[in-house]
């Protein structure tokens, strides 16, 4: 399937217009009502989100930073675990492209009464909801509620298995930064074991014709990751050595168990990401992080400040690639034809 990305422009009243490639008479979109992961998505899918990103960020550089093109849409963010970054950026993401928004607090809903995450999601459905973004604690939630309900569903982290969109930013990022994906080495450095975001990375960067290493301590580093076609490095100097991209993964202090590392201070010595340790890489290299950043931790302040590291523009980009998703799912067409 040879696609080329879709050209999206605005029209007088401010709705998106996509001009997309046919193939056997139809708009190419989304192959699935859902985003839930990147294992299982087409390289001509994250094309298209990628280059509908481009559009959506321009956007968020207006005055007015609102289009209708989703009005009449409606979505839900149904947060069981704590989150500031991807909350709000899908909020804001709905609420620019004009769709009604709605957080559901996990803490002060029917959930502390019991109710079960099936349950919920029909009481959401059941209200005319087009689109429930979900983030929750357990591994392959969203598949399940994708299931069972008939809206959109989109996978904003789960357990420690993927967190899709953070790693859609994150190839996002490095194509603006780089100009391209293929070809790129690309180290992965930190607590591979317990983070979705690596998981997710791996899977996209991977169909999208990148190079990865990974580095971190031995106890934080899945068994048999090398099947997933990544090189183990023995030490972040290995692993940086020629790298174009460092993605530098956050310590997750409450997915961990106590005897990983000895301290977080050692851990800051030998795997934290400082000028030194970015000598071996490319001149050029990319620096970024999921965030939060533990400052002093996975890396310091030097570099976080540096021209190198894009951790503040991955948020941005992050909105963009929100509202591309969105659009996509509820105003790309009609979702499973081009599946048919």
């Amino acid at each position: 399937m040879d696609l080329q990305p879709p050209l999206l422009a605005l029209n007088r009243g401010g709705f998106i217009l996509a001009i997309s490639h046919k193939e056997k008479g139809m708009s190419y979109v989304l192959s699935s009502k859902d985003l839930l992961g990147l294992k299982d998505i087409s390289k001509e899918e994250i094309e298209l989100i990628l280059s509908t990103a481009e559009a959506m960020k321009e956007i968020l550089f207006r005055d007015i930073k609102k289009v209708p093109t989703l009005r009449g849409k409606s979505m839900v963010c149904l947060f069981y675990e704590p989150s500031t970054r991807t909350r709000t950026s899908f909020e804001l993401a709905g609420k620019y492209l004009s769709a009604d928004t709605v957080n559901i607090s996990t803490s002060t809903s029917s959930v502390v009464k019991g109710e079960s995450l099936r349950d919920t999601g029909r009481t959401i459905e059941a209200m005319g909801i087009d689109l429930v973004v979900i983030r929750h604690s357990c591994a392959g939630a969203p598949h399940m509620l994708a299931q069972e309900i008939s809206a959109s569903v989109i996978n904003a982290g789960d357990g420690m298995h993927e967190h899709p969109t953070q790693a859609l930013l994150d190839m996002f990022t490095i194509k603006e930064k780089k100009g391209r994906i293929e070809g790129l080495e690309v180290a992965i450095i930190g607590d591979i074991l317990h983070s979705r975001v690596a998981r997710s990375n791996i899977w996209g960067l991977k169909k999208m014709g990148a190079n990865i290493r990974i580095c971190g301590p031995m106890p934080l580093i899945p068994p048999n990751i090398s099947d997933l076609g990544v090189r183990v490095c023995s030490s972040v100097e290995e692993a940086v050595e020629g790298a174009d991209v460092v993605n530098v993964l956050r310590i997750q202090r409450e997915r961990q168990d106590k005897g990983f590392f000895p301290s977080l201070r050692e851990y800051a010595k030998i795997y934290g990401i400082d000028k030194e340790k970015l000598k071996g890489a490319k001149e050029d290299v990319l620096v970024i992080h999921p965030g939060p950043v533990n400052r002093g931790v996975e890396i310091t302040s030097e570099v976080i400040e540096s021209s190198c590291a894009a951790i503040e523009e991955q948020v941005t980009n992050g909105v963009a690639v929100r509202m591309a998703l969105m659009y996509l799912l509820l105003q790309g067409g009609a979702k499973n034809e081009a599946a048919d």
